[in-house]
């Protein structure tokens, strides 16, 4: 079974988010079961692509509206991620350092899927399943259905995974001239409030569509940016797998970017030579419980809440916690942490930023991790906690819900509040504290965190099962 993946982004050859642990993952467990997966993703001018060669399979032009863009497709030379990965390389498009942000993003993404759908249709090939990825490549289900200059492909089932359904790629019929001749009866299902909206069109087109979790896909009919009535009257086609990770990188017990490896046999010990070194370095007290956050500085991570939790959380309880933060986004969010760093040295301290060996450290030496979201698809940074035996506190929402377990339920390991308000944040944060104090029952929970199956043989399996029914005989 041959499949497609198109994303904007995937680790390590370009991060943003979630997306690019996802695709950088799942590939390469769905090819350890024996498909061959395979990732198309636009060319970026990053470290990666410096460091590492690639060969040109395949070259040609396409059109954006009367734009003639010339391109390639370039290969991984030693398939050294576990997939074959493709780069669609476009000289003034696609050869920029960033993955987002640009003013003209929008033909960046037409074009990228352009040059995907010329190359496959002009080389011959025929997969057995084309995987899209978020509203970049959204128009890709569309294309192949209901574009003349592919009806080769048009059999050829095609399945979307939302990874974040509040952006949705839109933009004016004014641009619709970017895409090839269409079926002019059938520009309907481009259509969502008067736009083009690629999100939508990949909903209605594909064969079927995923979430990342099983919440969110019921969420996604509640809270979609617009898109509600959408999912609500496609929901039978609506299937929602909660992600995995790749334990190859993520494990504690070989980890090579943390300072001690351990297991569930030695938690207590491996985790506290992890958490000394953060404290060292941060000037930490590695004698109090140690909160984190990890991730974007954004309103959707809840993160806006932080300064004012944490301050009231070390006023409430002085001198008991230490706080530290790693992430970037919101210039007023890191502004104020950064004040909180200079108003309580000793204890709190932030790294604006992102840094992947440090994100390694901390998640194996922290002892609780704060995820206060307003939105969560998925999350991974749970499920990372989770395998390094650190208790994640979470907003109960999406694949949080999904994910965590609260322990005062049966089984529980983690920690869970409903509302997204300092009040719910510094409750999670008391209780937190008050079971620190007992280290027996934290490290019976750790062990039942590290014993957890978020793998993607788990997931990846599900996928399988999906692909298998849209196309029996492969």
């Amino acid at each position: 079974m041959k499949i497609f993946h198109l994303s904007a982004e995937c680790y390590p050859v370009a991060k943003v988010g979630g997306l690019a642990d996802v695709v950088g993952a799942l590939p390469k467990y769905q090819n350890m079961a024996g498909l061959q997966a395979a990732v198309v993703m636009p060319y970026y001018d990053r470290k990666f692509t410096r460091e590492n060669e690639f060969d040109v399979v395949f070259s040609a032009a396409t059109l954006l509206g009367n734009k003639r863009l010339y391109f390639e497709i370039l290969k991984e030379k030693t398939d050294k991620l576990g997939f074959e990965l493709f780069l669609v390389h476009i000289p003034g498009l696609l050869d920029r350092e960033n993955v987002y942000s640009y003013p003209d993003e929008r033909e960046q993404f037409i074009a990228f899927q352009l040059a995907f759908l010329d190359w496959i249709s002009y080389s011959g090939q025929t997969p057995d399943i084309i995987h899209c990825h978020d509203h970049h490549s959204g128009l890709v289900p569309f294309l192949l259905y209901h574009s003349k200059l592919y009806r080769r492909l048009a059999n050829i089932p095609t399945v979307f995974t939302i990874h974040n359904g509040q952006y949705h790629g839109a933009f004016g019929w004014e641009n619709l001239s970017y895409l090839p001749e269409i079926d002019i009866t059938q520009t309907g299902l481009l259509d969502w409030a008067g736009g083009i909206n690629p999100l939508a069109a990949a909903v209605k087109c594909s064969w079927l569509y995923t979430t990342v979790s099983p919440t969110y896909l019921h969420e996604l009919t509640i809270n979609s940016n617009g898109l509600e009535y959408l999912f609500y009257i496609e929901r039978a086609k609506g299937y929602g797998i909660i992600n995995g990770i790749d334990t190859e990188v993520w494990d504690p017990k070989t980890d090579a970017m943390i300072v001690s490896n351990f297991t569930s046999k030695n938690i207590a010990k491996g985790k506290q030579a992890n958490k000394a070194v953060i404290c060292e370095r941060f000037g930490l007290d590695v004698n109090k419980p140690l909160f984190t956050f990890i991730g974007r500085l954004v309103v959707e991570k809840g993160a806006d809440l932080l300064p004012e939790a944490i301050e009231r959380s070390l006023t409430e309880h002085p001198g008991q916690l230490n706080f530290m933060i790693l992430g970037s986004g919101d210039k007023e969010m890191e502004t104020a942490l950064l004040e909180l760093k200079d108003k309580y040295p000793g204890q709190c301290n932030v790294f604006i930023g992102y840094d992947e060996a440090l994100a390694h450290l901390i998640y194996a030496g922290a002892d609780f991790l704060l995820m206060p979201s307003r939105v969560e698809p998925c999350g991974l940074n749970q499920l990372y906690s989770l395998r390094y035996g650190t208790m994640p506190l979470v907003r109960s929402t999406g694949g949080l819900i999904d994910s965590v377990i609260d322990f005062g339920d049966t089984d529980g390991y983690g920690i869970r509040f409903n509302n997204v308000s300092v009040d719910d944040i510094c409750y999670a944060i008391f209780r937190a504290n008050t079971l620190y104090q007992n280290p027996t029952q934290l490290q019976l929970l750790r062990k039942r965190m590290m014993a957890l199956d978020f793998s993607w043989h788990r997931s990846a399996k599900e996928y399988i099962d999906l692909y298998e029914s849209l196309n029996p005989t492969i």
